[in-house]
């Protein structure tokens, strides 16, 4: 299928009222322009970012691993069969939130801050993995 552009007729007139011929024109205030400066670049450093990386990374599977956990919970409910229970049901999606939010403020902050909530990150995550799955 070929497709053919329509070409405007002279004296015809665009919904706004100005007629076709002056669809192209350029006025004298439009090209008087004011440049402005540029935002200072606020980088942050190669660690700075892969400590974000990782903890964004880990706290995104301990989302993994709460959507598992209730995966299997509701899987056993349903099927009638011994399953992982009440408490990791529950505390695996709270420490996956709690890390989230930390993760968001590491995300969000500069400086100590966001190193102390990736730590946190750390900290939930290993938490939850010590009680449910290593102890």
């Amino acid at each position: 299928m070929r497709v053919v552009p329509i070409r405007p007729v002279a004296g015809m007139v665009e919904s706004s009222g100005v007629p076709v011929e002056e669809w192209n024109r350029v006025s004298e205030d439009m090209t008087d322009t004011e440049e402005l400066e540029l935002a200072p670049a606020r980088g942050r450093s190669r660690t700075a970012r892969r400590w974000r990386g990782l903890t964004g990374s880990l706290a995104a599977g301990l989302v993994a691993l709460a959507v598992l956990v209730l995966g299997a919970g509701l899987l056993c409910a349903f099927l009638d069969v011994p399953g992982p229970g009440a408490a990791p049901m529950i505390a695996h999606p709270a420490a996956a939130v709690l890390a989230l939010l930390a993760q968001r403020v590491a995300d969000r902050k500069d400086g100590v801050l966001a190193g102390a909530a990736g730590l946190a990150v750390l900290m939930i995550l290993a938490g939850a993995l010590w009680t449910f799955w290593w102890a």
